[in-house]
This record gives C-alpha cells, sequence and structure tokens, in this order.
C-alpha cells in the first residue's frame, strides 16, 4: 500500500526549500512575499513550497507533533495553517495549502475558486498532492481522487490503478506505478506528458509545464518544457529525491548535496552555499 512521503527539498515559482536533517530550514531565491524567510523554523519534518505558472509564493513546514507552519504570500489565506493539528503530510499549491491527517481525510486553505480546497469529503488517502488549480489525493487502494479545474483534462485520473504517487503541475498530473511507470493527465503541449516510456522510477515531481522522474539507480529523466534547462538532469547521479518548480528543478544527493538546473534569474538555482 502506498504512504505518504515527506520532501526534504522544495520548488516554488522562484524559490528553493531545503530541510537539513537536523531540523532546521534553508531557502533562496525571491523573497518579495517572505516566502523564503525560514531560518527561525526548528524541528521540522517535511517542507512544501506553493509552485506556480506565475505568481507569488509561500512555503510550509511540518513539525513532528503534526503542526504547520507557514511563510510568504496570503492573500488568500493560504498561510493559515496554525490551527492544524494531527497532520502528517503537507502539499503546497497556487494560492493555497493541503493537509493530510493521520486519519486519511484532507484539510485544505486558501484559493477555492475552482474548487480546488473541496477536500473535506476524501478518505482514506495517503498521499496529496497540489496544482495551480487542482487538488490529487492518492488512496490507500492506489487510485486517485481530484478537485478543482478540469480544463485540460489534469483531473482525468479514474482509470489509473496500483498508483504508489501523484505529482500535479500547472495544469497536469503524474502518478507513478507500483511497476516503476509513470502515467499522466492533462495538457501536453510542451510534452510534459510524455512519460509512457519510461520505468524503474521510484519518484516523480511535477512543475509547471515538466515533469521529473527520479529512478532506482539514483539519476534523473525529463519531459517538457525546458527553455530554462530545468530538463537537463541526465547528468545527475545518486539523487536520492527531486523536486520542480516553475522553470527550476532540484535534486538531492544521496551525501545531502542538493543539485539545480533551470532558471536562476532569482538565486533560486543557488543551492551549493
Amino acid at each position: 500500500m502506498p504512504t505518504a512521503s515527506l520532501s526534504a527539498i522544495a520548488a516554488g515559482y522562484r524559490h528553493s526549500v531545503l530541510l537539513l536533517p537536523d531540523g532546521t530550514v534553508r531557502a533562496c531565491g525571491e523573497n518579495t512575499y517572505g516566502q523564503c524567510e525560514v531560518s527561525g523554523w526548528r524541528d521540522i519534518v517535511a517542507v512544501a513550497a506553493g509552485n506556480a505558472h506565475t505568481g507569488n509564493s509561500h512555503t510550509v513546514g511540518l513539525r513532528p507533533d503534526g503542526t504547520v507552519i507557514a511563510a510568504g504570500w496570503n492573500k488568500h489565506d493560504q498561510c493559515n495553517v496554525g490551527d492544524w493539528h494531527d497532520i502528517i503530510a503537507i502539499a503546497a499549491g497556487w494560492r493555497r495549502t493541503v493537509g493530510l491527517k493521520a486519519d486519511g481525510t484532507i484539510v485544505a486553505a486558501g484559493r477555492n475558486n475552482e474548487g480546488q480546497c473541496e477536500v473535506s469529503g476524501w478518505a482514506d488517502i495517503v498521499a496529496v498532492t497540489a496544482g495551480d488549480w487542482h487538488t490529487v489525493g492518492l488512496k490507500a487502494d492506489g487510485t486517485a481522487i481530484t478537485a478543482g479545474n478540469n480544463r485540460y483534462g489534469q483531473r482525468n485520473v479514474n482509470g489509473w490503478q496500483e498508483l504508489t504517487m501523484i505529482a500535479a503541475g500547472y495544469l497536469h498530473t503524474a502518478g507513478l506505478r507500483a511497476d516503476g511507470t509513470v502515467v499522466a493527465a492533462g495538457l501536453n503541449k510542451r510534452g510534459q506528458g510524455e512519460v509512457g516510456g519510461w520505468c524503474n522510477i521510484k519518484s516523480i515531481a511535477a512543475g509547471s509545464h515538466h515533469t521529473i522522474g527520479l529512478a532506482w539507480d539514483g539519476t534523473v529523466m525529463a519531459a517538457g518544457w525546458n527553455d530554462y534547462g530545468q530538463c537537463e538532469v541526465s547528468n545527475w547521479q545518486n539523487i536520492v529525491a527531486v523536486a520542480a518548480g516553475c522553470t527550476h528543478t532540484l535534486g538531492l544527493q544521496a551525501d545531502g548535496v542538493v543539485v539545480a538546473a533551470g532558471s536562476n534569474a532569482y538565486r533560486q538555482c543557488d543551492v551549493e552555499k
């Protein structure tokens, strides 16, 4: 049965976040709304960053006691998560935050104009991901449930089976199957859904217009928009986790070093310091 994963790296619209082994957090990149002001965070076990195809962003941290902290853009109350409890996993989309509770239910805060926060009736959820305008939950039986915008078919996942992980981008969704193959639905204008030939994948991430796959051998593959070099990851080695932002991609190596590819206009790829 799939289980919720806890992320040590996160890529937002124009910023990057790293969770250190001691429970502290670092961030680099755009900080217009304070989304990188995480230096005071302690005892964090997972991080998430609000991604978007355009716009502002926020950062979310999960504590071991099941509470949540957030920093950054809060126009739509996406950072109003201080009263959450019993949370075991977090996700951040454009203008909203989503939390998975220990009982398999979901809570959400933020913009709901597309119905992307209408998740209160979900049950038996083991993982959750947030795109720009849609939210996807992974159920204990390996199927997926969705809420929000479906203009480009990004919610057309009803036939997916034996899933172990899900990832939501701007207008597309990717799913990792137990056999290591990947499926995708939604907008494919940039080729972000062309993942049918992938195999031996252990983890996936979805950026605004690109999809990343981490193979069991520690190498990484990518599909989709590459105007900023965000898909130039074929030479990466010994990677244990990946994250995808709007125009950049992050990889965490087994030795704890972070590598990055893509746009560095806001120093979101300055992760070697």
